[in-house]
């Protein structure tokens, strides 16, 4: 392939996106790339989780506001509404898209967990370079003060700024922070981030992973209502 180098671990087919809302994410990624990352090493990722942890967790708010039915997800129509309210202007299509992009088991609503991961995809592809207001794109600059933390994380373990992460980047980013007796935890946490096993992770599947590791999921199944 063309243009990509030092990834020889990975199948030909990983370098193509899938879909159309893939490639807006992964051009989207290489655009926000060339602004550089304020992250240091991976240890300030780590040092970061809990104040994301709380970030995401003032989603709730919102998610409950625009679950009209109040079931515990929210379907495509209360998405659009949630859009409109929000002043996101994407088009039918692009909302369709990245609904059934973030309604991971296909039941037709999206979970607290699943719609986190929407907005931050939202944040990431509405990061328009022509815009001069795009620093409060969403109207809620502390989650997306959050949210910039999630995308700078990415950015700073995609180092050869291609919109992936592979597993020699995720590597190369332990060795860098020295910590290489965590090095076996992060190659797991790598795998739980590659779903398709196909050695490249884009920005979606690390936020999947991240929503699980910093437990937003796990409240969801139990002690929601207390």
């Amino acid at each position: 392939m063309g243009g990509i180098l030092g990834k020889p671990e990975s199948s030909k087919h990983a370098w193509i996106p899938e879909t159309k809302l893939e490639a807006k994410m992964v051009e989207a990624m290489q655009r926000r790339a060339t602004e550089g990352t304020a992250m240091k090493s991976f240890n300030s990722i780590i040092l970061k989780f809990p104040k994301i942890d709380e970030g995401l967790r003032k989603c709730k708010d919102i998610f409950e506001q625009f679950d009209e039915d109040s079931n515990g997800a929210i379907d495509q129509e209360e998405l659009k509404k949630c859009f409109l309210k929000l002043e996101i202007k994407f088009t039918e299509e692009e909302i369709n898209d990245l609904f059934q992009a973030c309604d991971i088991n296909e039941d037709m609503g999206m979970k607290f967990n699943e719609f986190i991961v929407l907005l931050c995809l939202v944040y990431l592809l509405k990061d328009d370079p022509t815009a001069l207001h795009a620093k409060s794109r969403m109207g809620m600059p502390k989650l997306e003060a959050t949210f910039e933390t999630l995308v700078d994380a990415f950015v700073f373990l995609d180092k050869n700024k291609d919109g992936y992460v592979s597993r020699n980047e995720m590597a190369q980013a332990i060795n860098e922070s020295g910590e290489r007796s965590s090095g076996r935890i992060v190659m797991k946490r790598f795998e739980e981030m590659d779903w398709d096993k196909n050695g490249m992770v884009n920005f979606k599947e690390f936020l999947f992973a991240f929503t699980n590791w910093v437990g937003i999921d796990d409240e969801e199944e139990g002690e929601e209502k207390v």
